[in-house]
């Protein structure tokens, strides 16, 4: 017996993905409601590569009475209304926007950084998905910081236009047609021409000069990994389609060579180490792209601190920075709380989730 589980925002990228990778990893759903505003209902949605077409419903509507757990891709204006509605029904919200991620009672989760944290979701039925940025930079930073204590990371990021939405795609595509062909490529979304250029300015400016996309790593790396982090990011955004890259520098508290950093992130779950010394020895945000994996490249060590290491760090932001996170997110939570009382199979239900131990 599986679960009924609802995808909110079904239409957008995260949303879609969200779909596609459900059905990838064939997670154990009897039943699933894709959700949308109303411009959008009876639209058909292909539930991965199954052939199964799922119609999408008007979420003012839908009923969530009954339904086990909901992903949520709607943004924060929409899941300040939906969410508690949900999660007062039953539904356990898994949601991907920014609106419950420093809520204290809300966990914020990386399955293969804070499983545990996940057993507090009960009070208020919510589990927050962390900023697409941040949650690559967990998965790469958690094993090293279990071996040696990270005192303060240094982050530029390099960021698709795909974490903007497909409005952000479709300037980026646009801009470059029109420098080619001698049309103006003026800005619409972003602040100034995106095509051949990077943008230093995601979100909007705070008082303190930063914007709030580097306040969000700041804050969240802190809630995931320990409040003793001291965390300082610029984000940059770049004219790449998918996949977002980030610049690290680690400072530790205990010595830990980049040989040793090495045969760490070779064992780490969720990393995928591609570090050779030569040309091409390394991952780009166009290989990365598809990919569960968070990639890191160019482990050395930083003779700038006393125990330093910079590296290199990419993975898709449609995928391990939103929708794959929230479905292992979906896969931890059934198997730690949600798991149906007449099954008994236990062996054959662990194997589904064997990729969160």
């Amino acid at each position: 017996m599986g679960y009924r589980v609802v995808v909110a925002g079904a239409t957008g990228n995260v949303g879609r993905e969200m779909v596609n990778i459900l059905a990838e990893r064939e997670f154990p759903a009897d039943e699933i409601a894709v959700l949308a505003s109303s411009r959008s209902v009876g639209d058909q949605i292909e539930y991965g590569d199954t052939g199964r077409m799922l119609t999408v419903k008007n979420i003012e509507h839908f009923d969530p009475t009954g339904w086990d757990m909901a992903l949520f891709a709607i943004g924060s204006e929409a899941t300040a209304v939906y969410a508690p509605k949900f999660a007062a029904a039953g539904c356990t919200v898994i949601d991907n926007s920014s609106l419950y991620r420093m809520d204290p009672d809300v966990p914020l989760i990386v399955p293969e950084v804070n499983a545990a944290a996940i057993d507090g979701y009960r009070a208020k039925n919510i589990i927050a998905n962390p900023n697409c940025s941040t949650a690559q930079m967990v998965v790469a930073l958690k094993p090293l910081h279990d071996a040696a204590t990270i005192k303060r990371v240094v982050v530029a990021t390099y960021q698709s236009v795909s974490g903007a939405g497909k409005i952000g795609m479709d300037e980026l595509f646009e801009q470059s047609r029109n420098i080619f062909v001698g049309d103006p490529a003026e800005p619409k979304k972003f602040t100034k021409q995106i095509a051949f250029n990077v943008i230093p300015h995601i979100d909007s400016f705070l008082d303190d000069g930063s914007t709030k996309e580097e306040w969000k790593m700041v804050v969240e790396t802190k809630k995931i990994l320990g409040t003793k982090i001291k965390v300082v990011a610029t984000c940059v955004r770049v004219p790449v389609f998918v996949g977002h890259s980030e610049a690290l520098n680690v400072e530790f508290e205990n010595e830990l060579s980049a040989e040793d950093a090495q045969r760490i992130l070779r064992e780490a779950p969720g990393v995928m180490l591609v570090d050779k010394r030569e040309d091409g020895g390394y991952v780009t945000p166009i290989e990365s792209a598809g990919d569960d994996a968070t990639y890191v490249s160019r482990v050395r060590e930083d003779p700038t601190v006393e125990n330093g290491l910079a590296l290199w760090c990419v993975s898709d932001n449609l995928r391990k920075g939103a929708a794959l996170n929230a479905v292992q997110i979906a896969e931890l939570l059934g198997r730690r709380h949600l798991k149906k009382a007449d099954e008994t199979d236990d062996a054959a239900f662990d194997a589904v989730f064997a990729d969160d131990e």
